[in-house]
């Protein structure tokens, strides 16, 4: 691969100037009638130019690879992921003007696939989950490419103390809030790198919050952390919710960041997703159903204590995604989740 400073600093111009054009997320307020003295706050990560909380960490990636010599103008850039991050990345390797290919599982969304390749993307399709990994890394290695490698470089490739990472801007906008420091911060885990992220600034910042991670029932994360010897899921892996929970525990997932999990059932994650739809009057994808179920379980708990505060999470993508899947009844039916009544009880708690 040939690689002058010239177009690596091109390239890092183009990606920089990109980051300048946009503004920073909204962190909507969600008033709790049941709840005084504890408001819900999300970081709406959906209104990125790719529509996700993934495009934060495409962007630290590629400036990553860059920065490290290992792209150059002709490197076919490859990932291995379950299609937001994808989205993202494509969007970022169109604009510097070089080809990327997602290798995904066959399940996932028609509507991911189509915003891949919408970006300018090309989709490779593997039917075992697991094998995701090592063909993207066979891919990369015939080209002569890069393999981007989310799961092992998300925590390392973001800048943690600043750069506008999701932790600053969260603790930044929270500051003229009733409780600007946050008793907990909730997000979901699929790379690893957004809790770590979140973990690192909250010690850098020396506050008191604590960071939970929602992690679906059928995800290996939640059992690791609690037995570090433990790697795979114990009954093997069973996860609807896609861009958050994995079958093994990957290299960028630092448990010891993290001061609390909470399991969340796939039931409980559609109707939590349901209910905050309808409160925000929008779509909501359903990672963010899992954030909101483990954000109402630490509510509860804190107003069982008489405590009042803040809890923030995030607004991870758009419900458009997932038109044919999690807004789809049918569908749901046919994954034999009983999700209504999941999603009276959150409704209920969301004050609807």
């Amino acid at each position: 691969m040939i690689c002058t400073r010239e177009w690596t600093n091109e390239a890092i111009r183009k990606i920089e100037a990109d980051f300048n054009r946009s503004a920073d997320t909204h962190l909507i307020r969600i008033e709790l009638p049941r709840f005084p003295g504890i408001t819900l706050y999300l970081k709406d990560e959906s209104v990125h130019p790719t529509g996700s909380l993934k495009h934060r960490l495409a962007r630290s990636l590629i400036l990553y690879g860059l920065c490290n010599q290992w792209i150059g103008p002709e490197s076919l850039l490859v990932d291995a992921t379950s299609g937001s991050t994808a989205v993202s990345e494509a969007y970022f390797a169109r604009l510097i003007g070089l080809k990327f290919v997602a290798v995904v599982p066959a399940k996932t969304s028609p509507e991911k696939v189509e915003a891949i390749q919408f970006q300018g993307g090309d989709v490779q399709f593997v039917d075992n989950p697991g094998a995701i990994y090592e063909v993207a890394s066979a891919l990369a290695r015939k080209s002569g490419g890069h393999f981007l490698d989310q799961f092992t470089f998300a925590e390392r490739a973001t800048d943690w103390r600043g750069n506008n990472n999701i932790a600053e801007s969260v603790f930044q906008q929270m500051e003229r809030e009733d409780h600007p420091e946050p008793a907990w911060i909730v997000c979901g885990a699929g790379t690893g790198g957004t809790s770590a992220t979140f973990g690192r600034y909250i010690r850098y910042a020396r506050t008191e919050t604590r960071l939970c991670v929602a992690d679906p029932e059928g995800s290996v994360f939640h059992h690791h952390f609690a037995d570090r010897s433990v790697t795979t899921p114990p009954e093997g892996f069973c996860c609807l919710i896609e861009g958050i929970g994995r079958p093994r525990v990957e290299p960028s997932f630092l448990p010891d960041l993290i001061d609390r999990m909470i399991a969340i059932p796939d039931a409980d994650s559609i109707g939590a997703m349901r209910a905050i739809a309808r409160r925000l009057g929008r779509p909501v994808g359903g990672s963010t159903g899992t954030n909101i179920a483990a954000c109402m379980a630490l509510i509860e708990e804190m107003a069982a204590r008489g405590e009042e505060g803040s809890v923030v999470s995030i607004l991870c993508d758009s419900g458009l995604r997932y038109a044919g899947t999690y807004y789809n009844d049918a569908w749901l039916e046919q994954q034999g989740l009983d999700w209504k009544p999941a999603e009276g009880r959150f409704s209920s708690l969301l004050g609807i």
